[in-house]
Protein backbone atom coordinates (compact mmCIF):
# COMPACT_ATOMS: atom_id res chain seq x y z
CA UNK A 1 0.00 0.00 0.00
CA UNK A 2 1.26 3.76 -0.58
CA UNK A 3 2.65 5.07 2.33
CA UNK A 4 0.79 8.02 1.86
CA UNK A 5 -2.90 5.49 2.70
CA UNK A 6 -2.45 3.59 5.96
CA UNK A 7 -4.98 1.00 6.31
CA UNK A 8 -6.68 3.82 8.49
CA UNK A 9 -7.19 6.52 5.91
CA UNK A 10 -8.27 3.50 3.38
CA UNK A 11 -11.03 2.47 5.59
CA UNK A 12 -12.11 5.55 6.01
CA UNK A 13 -12.66 5.92 2.62
CA UNK A 14 -14.10 2.91 1.99
CA UNK A 15 -16.97 3.91 4.65
CA UNK A 16 -17.47 7.11 3.17
CA UNK A 17 -18.04 5.39 -0.62
CA UNK A 18 -20.61 3.18 0.71
CA UNK A 19 -22.44 5.64 2.39
CA UNK A 20 -22.25 8.18 -1.08
CA UNK A 21 -22.63 5.37 -2.93
CA UNK A 22 -25.92 3.78 -0.89
CA UNK A 23 -27.54 7.62 -0.86
CA UNK A 24 -26.51 8.37 -4.60
CA UNK A 25 -28.35 5.61 -5.64
CA UNK A 26 -31.43 5.15 -3.96
CA UNK A 27 -31.71 9.13 -4.70
CA UNK A 28 -31.03 8.43 -8.68
CA UNK A 29 -33.44 5.43 -8.27
CA UNK A 30 -36.36 7.57 -6.35
CA UNK A 31 -35.59 10.56 -9.42
CA UNK A 32 -36.44 7.60 -11.78
CA UNK A 33 -39.24 6.57 -10.56
CA UNK A 34 -41.32 10.12 -10.31
CA UNK A 35 -39.74 11.42 -13.47
CA UNK A 36 -41.60 11.57 -16.45
CA UNK A 37 -39.35 9.90 -18.45
CA UNK A 38 -39.00 12.60 -21.01
CA UNK A 39 -37.43 15.09 -18.43
CA UNK A 40 -34.40 13.50 -18.41
CA UNK A 41 -33.37 15.10 -20.86
CA UNK A 42 -31.56 12.54 -22.68
CA UNK A 43 -28.58 13.46 -25.15
CA UNK A 44 -26.64 11.01 -27.30
CA UNK A 45 -22.80 10.72 -27.08
CA UNK A 46 -22.22 8.65 -29.70
CA UNK A 47 -24.90 5.17 -31.00
CA UNK A 48 -26.52 3.96 -27.69
CA UNK A 49 -24.31 5.84 -25.51
CA UNK A 50 -26.57 8.29 -23.84
CA UNK A 51 -26.12 10.75 -20.49
CA UNK A 52 -29.27 12.58 -18.67
CA UNK A 53 -29.59 15.19 -15.96
CA UNK A 54 -29.45 12.68 -14.00
CA UNK A 55 -25.89 11.18 -14.53
CA UNK A 56 -24.58 14.59 -14.07
CA UNK A 57 -26.09 15.11 -10.63
CA UNK A 58 -25.35 12.02 -9.32
CA UNK A 59 -21.76 12.38 -10.49
CA UNK A 60 -22.18 15.67 -8.95
CA UNK A 61 -23.08 14.42 -5.68
CA UNK A 62 -20.66 11.71 -5.89
CA UNK A 63 -17.89 14.36 -6.12
CA UNK A 64 -19.07 16.66 -3.36
CA UNK A 65 -19.52 13.41 -0.85
CA UNK A 66 -16.03 11.96 -1.53
CA UNK A 67 -13.97 15.26 -2.13
CA UNK A 68 -15.65 17.24 0.42
CA UNK A 69 -14.23 14.27 3.58
CA UNK A 70 -10.76 14.33 1.64
CA UNK A 71 -10.33 17.19 -0.12
CA UNK A 72 -6.41 16.42 -1.50
CA UNK A 73 -7.64 13.38 -3.01
CA UNK A 74 -8.17 13.61 -7.21
CA UNK A 75 -11.58 12.50 -9.11
CA UNK A 76 -12.27 11.08 -12.46
CA UNK A 77 -16.01 11.12 -13.76
CA UNK A 78 -17.25 9.76 -16.73
CA UNK A 79 -19.29 12.75 -17.01
CA UNK A 80 -17.13 15.67 -15.94
CA UNK A 81 -13.76 13.80 -16.96
CA UNK A 82 -10.39 14.55 -15.04
CA UNK A 83 -7.04 13.01 -14.14
CA UNK A 84 -5.68 10.11 -11.88
CA UNK A 85 -2.86 12.74 -10.36
CA UNK A 86 -1.57 13.24 -6.90
CA UNK A 87 -1.58 10.45 -4.03
CA UNK A 88 -5.35 8.74 -5.22
CA UNK A 89 -8.12 9.11 -7.14
CA UNK A 90 -11.42 8.49 -7.19
CA UNK A 91 -12.52 6.76 -10.83
CA UNK A 92 -16.73 7.23 -10.76
CA UNK A 93 -19.20 6.13 -13.08
CA UNK A 94 -22.66 8.14 -11.30
CA UNK A 95 -25.04 5.39 -13.59
CA UNK A 96 -23.13 2.63 -14.95
CA UNK A 97 -26.01 1.02 -17.37
CA UNK A 98 -27.41 4.37 -18.15
CA UNK A 99 -29.75 2.37 -21.36
CA UNK A 100 -30.87 0.47 -19.00
CA UNK A 101 -32.03 3.07 -16.51
CA UNK A 102 -33.12 5.32 -18.97
CA UNK A 103 -35.89 2.60 -20.31
CA UNK A 104 -36.50 1.45 -16.68
CA UNK A 105 -34.49 -1.71 -16.78
CA UNK A 106 -32.90 -1.89 -13.29
CA UNK A 107 -29.85 -3.78 -14.58
CA UNK A 108 -27.86 -0.38 -13.43
CA UNK A 109 -25.49 0.66 -10.78
CA UNK A 110 -22.98 3.25 -9.25
CA UNK A 111 -19.38 2.11 -9.63
CA UNK A 112 -16.63 3.83 -7.13
CA UNK A 113 -13.18 2.93 -6.80
CA UNK A 114 -10.40 4.62 -5.28
CA UNK A 115 -7.00 4.18 -7.28
CA UNK A 116 -3.52 4.76 -5.56
CA UNK A 117 -0.37 4.43 -8.36
CA UNK A 118 -1.16 1.46 -10.04
CA UNK A 119 -3.54 -0.57 -7.76
CA UNK A 120 -7.32 -0.16 -7.19
CA UNK A 121 -7.70 -0.20 -3.11
CA UNK A 122 -11.13 0.10 -3.07
CA UNK A 123 -14.14 -0.84 -5.22
CA UNK A 124 -17.87 0.01 -3.91
CA UNK A 125 -20.89 -0.80 -6.40
CA UNK A 126 -24.43 -0.10 -6.01
CA UNK A 127 -26.71 -2.64 -7.29
CA UNK A 128 -30.02 -0.66 -8.23
CA UNK A 129 -31.70 -3.90 -8.75
CA UNK A 130 -31.80 -5.07 -5.04
CA UNK A 131 -30.79 -1.93 -3.25
CA UNK A 132 -27.51 -3.00 -1.90
CA UNK A 133 -23.88 -2.21 -1.60
CA UNK A 134 -21.32 -4.61 -2.72
CA UNK A 135 -17.66 -3.33 -1.84
CA UNK A 136 -14.39 -4.92 -1.04
CA UNK A 137 -10.86 -3.29 0.25
CA UNK A 138 -7.68 -5.01 -1.55
CA UNK A 139 -6.46 -7.77 0.87
CA UNK A 140 -9.80 -7.33 3.23
CA UNK A 141 -12.47 -10.27 1.03
CA UNK A 142 -16.02 -8.99 -0.43
CA UNK A 143 -19.04 -8.22 1.06
CA UNK A 144 -22.66 -7.52 0.10
CA UNK A 145 -24.22 -5.43 2.72
CA UNK A 146 -21.20 -6.29 4.92
CA UNK A 147 -22.29 -10.25 4.72
CA UNK A 148 -19.18 -11.86 2.81
CA UNK A 149 -19.33 -12.76 -0.88
CA UNK A 150 -17.73 -15.59 -2.81
CA UNK A 151 -17.36 -16.60 -6.33
CA UNK A 152 -19.31 -20.06 -7.79
CA UNK A 153 -17.65 -23.13 -7.67
CA UNK A 154 -18.53 -24.50 -10.67
CA UNK A 155 -16.89 -26.84 -12.71
CA UNK A 156 -18.56 -28.13 -14.76
CA UNK A 157 -19.13 -25.78 -18.04
CA UNK A 158 -22.89 -27.27 -18.68
CA UNK A 159 -23.56 -25.43 -15.66
CA UNK A 160 -21.61 -22.33 -16.48
CA UNK A 161 -23.78 -19.34 -16.82
CA UNK A 162 -22.02 -16.21 -18.68
CA UNK A 163 -22.22 -12.15 -19.32
CA UNK A 164 -21.05 -11.59 -22.57
CA UNK A 165 -20.39 -7.76 -22.31
CA UNK A 166 -19.94 -5.91 -26.00
CA UNK A 167 -18.34 -2.49 -27.07
CA UNK A 168 -19.30 -0.74 -30.46
CA UNK A 169 -15.41 -0.07 -30.35
CA UNK A 170 -14.99 -4.05 -31.08
CA UNK A 171 -15.60 -6.22 -33.93
CA UNK A 172 -19.46 -7.64 -33.74
CA UNK A 173 -17.91 -10.85 -35.49
CA UNK A 174 -15.74 -11.87 -32.74
CA UNK A 175 -18.41 -11.61 -30.40
CA UNK A 176 -20.45 -13.56 -31.73
CA UNK A 177 -17.94 -16.09 -32.86
CA UNK A 178 -17.07 -15.81 -28.89
CA UNK A 179 -20.63 -16.73 -28.09
CA UNK A 180 -20.74 -19.41 -30.72
CA UNK A 181 -17.70 -21.47 -29.12
CA UNK A 182 -19.52 -20.89 -25.39
CA UNK A 183 -22.44 -22.25 -26.58
CA UNK A 184 -20.91 -25.83 -28.26
CA UNK A 185 -19.52 -26.19 -24.80
CA UNK A 186 -23.03 -25.76 -23.53
CA UNK A 187 -23.11 -22.93 -21.31
CA UNK A 188 -25.91 -20.46 -21.13
CA UNK A 189 -25.01 -16.84 -21.38
CA UNK A 190 -26.30 -13.21 -21.23
CA UNK A 191 -25.72 -9.81 -22.52
CA UNK A 192 -27.23 -6.90 -19.66
CA UNK A 193 -25.64 -4.10 -20.51
CA UNK A 194 -23.92 -2.69 -17.01
CA UNK A 195 -20.50 -3.91 -16.32
CA UNK A 196 -20.24 -2.77 -13.17
CA UNK A 197 -22.91 -4.73 -12.28
CA UNK A 198 -22.09 -7.67 -14.24
CA UNK A 199 -18.55 -8.26 -12.53
CA UNK A 200 -20.82 -8.40 -9.18
CA UNK A 201 -23.02 -10.86 -10.46
CA UNK A 202 -19.50 -12.93 -10.52
CA UNK A 203 -18.20 -11.58 -7.54
CA UNK A 204 -21.55 -13.08 -5.44
CA UNK A 205 -21.71 -16.19 -7.50
CA UNK A 206 -24.70 -15.66 -9.86
CA UNK A 207 -22.50 -15.55 -13.00
CA UNK A 208 -19.53 -17.92 -13.68
CA UNK A 209 -17.84 -15.42 -16.28
CA UNK A 210 -17.59 -11.65 -17.14
CA UNK A 211 -15.94 -10.50 -20.18
CA UNK A 212 -15.73 -7.32 -22.13
CA UNK A 213 -13.54 -6.47 -24.87
CA UNK A 214 -13.68 -2.76 -24.63
CA UNK A 215 -14.68 -0.54 -20.92
CA UNK A 216 -13.55 2.81 -19.71
CA UNK A 217 -11.65 2.32 -16.52
CA UNK A 218 -15.11 3.84 -14.51
CA UNK A 219 -17.09 1.09 -15.81
CA UNK A 220 -14.70 -2.03 -14.29
CA UNK A 221 -12.25 -0.78 -11.65
CA UNK A 222 -14.50 -1.35 -8.49
CA UNK A 223 -16.24 -4.45 -10.04
CA UNK A 224 -13.06 -6.00 -10.90
CA UNK A 225 -11.27 -5.56 -7.28
CA UNK A 226 -14.42 -6.95 -5.97
CA UNK A 227 -14.85 -10.30 -8.34
CA UNK A 228 -10.77 -10.85 -7.14
CA UNK A 229 -11.43 -10.32 -3.41
CA UNK A 230 -14.39 -12.55 -3.79
CA UNK A 231 -12.02 -15.23 -5.22
CA UNK A 232 -12.93 -14.86 -8.81
CA UNK A 233 -10.06 -14.68 -11.25
CA UNK A 234 -9.82 -11.52 -12.67
CA UNK A 235 -7.31 -10.18 -15.79
CA UNK A 236 -7.23 -6.67 -17.41
CA UNK A 237 -4.31 -4.86 -18.12
CA UNK A 238 -2.67 -2.19 -15.61
CA UNK A 239 -4.44 0.32 -13.77
CA UNK A 240 -2.51 3.06 -15.57
CA UNK A 241 -3.38 1.69 -19.49
CA UNK A 242 -7.28 1.66 -18.41
CA UNK A 243 -7.51 5.40 -16.93
CA UNK A 244 -5.83 6.40 -20.11
CA UNK A 245 -7.63 4.68 -22.62
CA UNK A 246 -9.64 1.45 -21.34
CA UNK A 247 -9.54 -2.23 -22.49
CA UNK A 248 -10.56 -5.45 -21.82
CA UNK A 249 -11.77 -7.31 -18.69
CA UNK A 250 -12.38 -10.94 -17.54
CA UNK A 251 -13.65 -12.24 -14.34
CA UNK A 252 -14.16 -16.11 -13.65
CA UNK A 253 -14.65 -19.20 -11.20
CA UNK A 254 -11.87 -20.65 -10.67
CA UNK A 255 -12.88 -23.77 -11.25
CA UNK A 256 -13.41 -22.71 -14.80
CA UNK A 257 -10.29 -21.65 -15.61
CA UNK A 258 -9.24 -24.37 -18.31
CA UNK A 259 -12.54 -23.31 -20.31
CA UNK A 260 -11.22 -19.39 -20.56
CA UNK A 261 -7.70 -19.45 -21.21
CA UNK A 262 -8.27 -18.79 -24.96
CA UNK A 263 -9.93 -15.39 -23.57
CA UNK A 264 -6.47 -14.54 -22.17
CA UNK A 265 -4.93 -15.47 -24.98
CA UNK A 266 -7.02 -13.32 -27.08
CA UNK A 267 -6.53 -10.32 -25.01
CA UNK A 268 -2.69 -10.57 -24.72
CA UNK A 269 -3.25 -10.53 -20.95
Amino acid sequence: MNAAFDAAAIRARAEAAITVALEVGRETARFRRESDPGTLAVQSKGLQDFVTIADRRAEQAIRHGLISRFPDDTFMGEESGGQSEGAGTWVVDPIDGTTNYIRGFRHWGVSIAFVVGDKVEIGVVYDAAEDKVFHAVRGGGAFKDGLPIHAATTVDPANALIILGHSRKTSFDEYLALSKRLHERGMDYRRLGAAAIDLVRVAEGAADLCYERHLNAWDMLAGALIAEEAGAIVAMPPVSRLLAQGGPVIAHASGLAGEFAFILDIEGL
